[in-house]
């Protein structure tokens, strides 16, 4: 997130050149940032760095400026209207190829209707026309006349969106050269393609041989692709896996010219791009983050999903995929007339026979809606892959098991609707496109099934186990009562079946009529029913089924642990906000976590158990009389269970209770510390959170403490590509346990902290825990810290501090900035260090062996900038002999899923 916007015109430049004499005179330094917003104005503006906070009159929304009741410059998230103005307003070529295809549209005729013979004789593009005929400049001409008004449509609001990323990401020349050479070379390759196959006889290029293209999409497409290779790791892998997949399912289940030479004008874009960019890093891949991948993988099942609704809509018969579009084809057919000419007893099954009675058999609204079967389940499970679900990944990976299952039988129906020849009238080359052809009909479900079982450890997520029998019972007794239904009536009506049907053949039906028509529509038996009433089980039992099945899937991921736990969660939060947890506490909320409450309800502790290992998070949630009470109550819970019970990130409080019971602590960290009730930035010590201030002040930066559910949908956007790009940047494992990410921004009693540029861009991110007593917030706990790649030097330093002071106007009495691991706070002057013990130097080893992969020494000596006081957090453990076992519990608490890259990756660093 480049800020590529006009600076906002401030004083700021002139201003805060001044000395440290002048900084004192404006009250910087004696009388702190209120004096200096009361005593200095600029061109009427009053010098404020935007640190309280919004006074919002509603939703905030993406950056500007706003002067509060105290005369204070604050900042202001900008609308989503506002950003899609200023988004139009520097996008020059784009609007112009917009308004471009419209006036074409008009001078062609096409605005009204299809492309005349005319139009398409003289600007469209194909082998009769760029190669035949010589017109050479089709090739470019192709790319602004749209062929209808549906693809005028199209083409604009592509041109407006699409495009317009493009030219926003990579500036206007660029996006010039991309449209016209991925276009232009993108039609010219794949009309020579086609001549050439044409010319040896290869069926698809001989059946789109006569084709003519009129498409501005090609064009927009490969601009986009090309300028992926400017974007950030977030959006270039969206935009092209997102593509890619689209563009793939439409060139395997439509199959016409247009598609394939959007293919090829895709692909172009990919090595021109990093051309352009001069960055051969923009052709590589890299990680992304948990739910990132699940957004990507879910969006490739959906869009593989709509295959068969692109071959249906559009009829296809070019590709493999396309037998869904046979069963219902523009062609008549009258049930009376089909079993009098094939039902009756002493007809024979001739080939018309069979293929009338399978378009038969596969008719009716039943039949239609077990056709998009397939599609629908899919969807269910992108819905559900998008979730982390492991059901859904379960599910996506069966239908896509089931189409390869049933490919061989699809083709039968393909075959018998489509009265092709027998075989050995075919050449070799046939046979060979054949085989292609169905090997091609398995592959692309093979590579989803593929790509569902690599990413598995994305997709954890599993319902309570009572959601599971529910589920499993009400869909197997549902099918069973619909199949029997179905089999016992058509007992009773077995004479009305044609052609003669015997009960091993209707049983055998009876399966089929919960199995899309194309998947087994030309296997023996083909029996129809003549029965009217019987003919409405016929088409409704199916249906009815899968709507049970789905309306039950959809319950069963929606089951998860938070909404049967919800009591839990809200018995947690109560406890929390009475003053339970300390200034860790509210990690008890985050996911993974579960809760043991004491008898009467007044306390809880949230642990997970790994291995045996009962490990707590942060001080026991109650209130300090009965902590003593807390702990051994919980204790003798884990002893009746066969645990043994870890306090992990205990303050120093807790530790005289823990020695009496016996048992033993290790330091884990130092948690630092700043009050907030008189903070000043004065002196020396804060004279490096101050410069950060002075630069931040300078440069125009503002801030804005809000909530996630109050951002607009370019705030969100933009704080995940921020995310995003971070993990992009590192091949290690993401840690998590008393580390939060993304999804724990978005509880509604976690703060944010933003700080924005004076473009309006977000910089950095940071998130606040708070921390209670008597249900009002006492202090803020720093959870989640990402910055921008080309954020101002000391930003985060300018964010935390704009924090405090802030926290300090709303009456917080401390800012944590979170414990860091391994780490040993540093002496007193004077003091010498205790002897080393066996855990302390362990300690000191696993912090120099960490340090290279993770930082947390640099993150320790970073937060030392804001002069906090130190506070011990420790480990509590009750038997020195299962410390082995402990340690591999806290690292799989911490690293609960590594792939093997990133164990790789991990182990390179640490050997460095």
């Amino acid at each position: 997130m480049s800020p590529d916007g006009k600076t906002n015109p401030r004083c700021w430049a002139s201003v805060m050149t001044a000395s440290r004499r002048d900084f004192s005179a404006m009250g910087l330094l004696n009388g702190g940032m209120r004096g200096a917003r009361q005593s200095y104005r600029c061109r009427g503006e009053p010098l404020w760095w935007a640190a309280q906070p919004p006074r919002y009159g509603g939703r905030v929304s993406q950056a500007t400026e706003t002067t509060d009741s105290s005369g204070g410059v604050t900042g202001r998230l900008r609308s989503t209207g506002e950003v899609a103005r200023s988004f139009l307003s520097r996008i020059p070529f784009s609007l112009t190829v917009a308004i471009a295809l419209v006036a074409a549209a008009i001078a062609t005729g096409t605005i009204t209707g299809p492309a005349s013979t005319a139009t398409q004789d003289a600007w469209a593009a194909g082998v009769h026309t760029t190669i035949d005929a010589g017109h050479w400049w089709s090739v470019l001409t192709a790319l602004v006349i749209p062929w209808d008004p549906f693809q005028l449509v199209a083409g604009v609001l592509a041109a407006l969106a699409l495009l317009g990323i493009a030219e926003r990401r990579m500036g206007t020349a660029r996006v010039i050269v991309a449209f016209v050479v991925t276009g232009a070379l993108g039609v010219a390759i794949g009309v020579a393609l086609q001549w050439v196959g044409s010319l040896a006889g290869e069926w698809w290029s001989t059946e789109t041989a006569a084709d003519l293209t009129l498409d501005p999409l090609t064009a927009i497409l490969g601009a986009l692709i090309t300028a992926t290779a400017f974007m950030g790791s977030l959006w270039r892998r969206r935009f092209r896996v997102v593509t890619l997949a689209a563009i793939l399912v439409f060139v395997l289940y439509d199959g016409d010219s247009s598609n394939a030479y959007r293919l090829i004008a895709i692909l172009l874009g990919y090595p021109l791009g990093a051309l352009l960019a001069r960055d051969p890093s923009a052709l590589s891949m890299r990680r992304s983050s948990h739910g990132e991948t699940r957004t990507l993988v879910a969006t490739i099942v959906a869009v593989t999903g709509i295959g068969p609704l692109v071959a249906l809509i559009n009829g296809s018969e070019l590709t493999p995929f396309a037998y869904i579009s046979y069963l219902f084809a523009d062609e008549a057919v009258d049930p009376a007339t089909v079993l009098a000419k094939c039902g009756g007893p002493t007809t024979t099954t001739s080939e018309e026979c069979l293929r009338q009675l399978t378009l038969l058999s596969g008719q009716g609204f039943g039949m239609l809606l077990l056709s998009f079967l397939p599609l629908v389940l899919l969807l269910l499970a992108a819905w559900g892959l998008a979730r982390g679900r492991r059901f859904a990944m379960w599910l996506a990976i069966g239908v896509n098991a089931a189409v390869i299952l049933f490919a061989r039988t699809a083709l039968d129906v393909t075959d018998t609707l489509d009265g092709d020849d027998d075989l050995s009238d075919w050449s070799l080359f046939d046979l060979g496109e054949l085989l292609v052809w169905i090997l091609a009909a398995a592959v692309l479900p093979l590579l989803v099934i593929i790509i569902l079982i690599v990413s598995r450890r994305h997709f954890t997520l599993t319902s309570p186990r009572p959601a599971y029998v529910r589920f499993v019972a009400v869909t197997v007794t549902s099918f069973l009562v619909l199949a029997t239904s179905y089999y016992v009536f058509g007992l009773a009506t077995l004479g009305d079946y044609a052609p003669p049907a015997n009960p091993l053949d209707l049983l055998l039906d009876t399966f089929k009529r919960f199995i899309p028509p194309h998947f087994l529509g030309a296997t023996d038996p083909i029996i129809v029913t003549t029965h009217d009433i019987a003919e409405i089980a016929y088409q409704a039992v199916g249906p009815i089924f899968w709507v049970i099945f789905i309306v039950s899937a959809v319950l069963l991921m929606r089951a998860t642990e938070s909404r049967v736990r919800a009591p839990e969660y809200a018995r947690i939060r109560a406890i929390l906000k009475r003053g339970g947890g300390g200034t860790l506490g509210f990690m008890a909320t985050w996911p993974g976590n579960v809760y043991w409450f004491s008898a009467d309800g007044e306390a809880a502790v949230a642990y997970r158990v790994i291995n045996g290992i009962a490990l707590t998070m942060s001080d026991p949630l109650c209130t300090d009389d009965r902590a003593e009470q807390t702990i051994h109550e919980f204790a003798a819970f884990c002893d009746k269970n066969s645990w043994v019970p870890v306090f992990y990130s205990v303050h120093p409080q807790y530790l005289p209770i823990f020695e009496a019971m016996g048992w033993q602590h290790m330091s884990v960290g130092e948690e630092t510390l700043v009050p907030t009730v008189d903070l000043e930035l004065t002196g020396k010590p804060w004279q490096k959170v101050r410069q950060a201030l002075n630069r931040g002040i300078k440069e125009g930066l503002t801030t804005v403490w809000t909530r996630w559910d109050d951002l607009p949908r370019p705030t969100i956007a933009a704080i995940n590509a921020i995310s995003e790009e971070w993990v992009a940047e590192k091949e290690l494992p993401e840690m998590g346990f008393t580390l939060g990410g993304m999804e724990e921004l978005k509880d509604p009693d976690v703060a944010l902290m933003l700080a924005l540029g004076p473009d309006g861009r977000i910089q950095a991110v940071t998130s606040w825990l708070p921390s209670y007593r008597d249900g009002k917030v006492v202090g803020w706990t720093i959870d989640f810290m990402r910055r921008t790649d080309d954020s101002m030097n000391g930003v985060m330093e300018f964010l935390i501090a704009s924090a405090a002071l802030h926290m300090k106007e709303t009456g917080a009495e401390v800012l944590s900035l979170s414990g860091a691991p391994l780490a040993t706070k540093p002496l007193p002057p004077g003091e010498a260090a205790p002897e080393p013990t066996v855990m302390t130097r362990l300690s000191e080893f696993l912090a120099k062996t960490l340090e290279p992969a993770y930082g947390f020494s640099s993150l320790f000596r970073f937060k030392a900038k804001f002069n906090p006081t130190y506070e011990t957090i420790s480990m509590a453990y009750p038997d020195a002999l299962a410390l082995p076992a402990i340690g591999i519990a806290v690292g799989r608490a911490y690293l609960p899923e590594v792939s093997p890259k990133e164990a790789i990756a991990l182990v390179k660093t640490l050997t460095k």
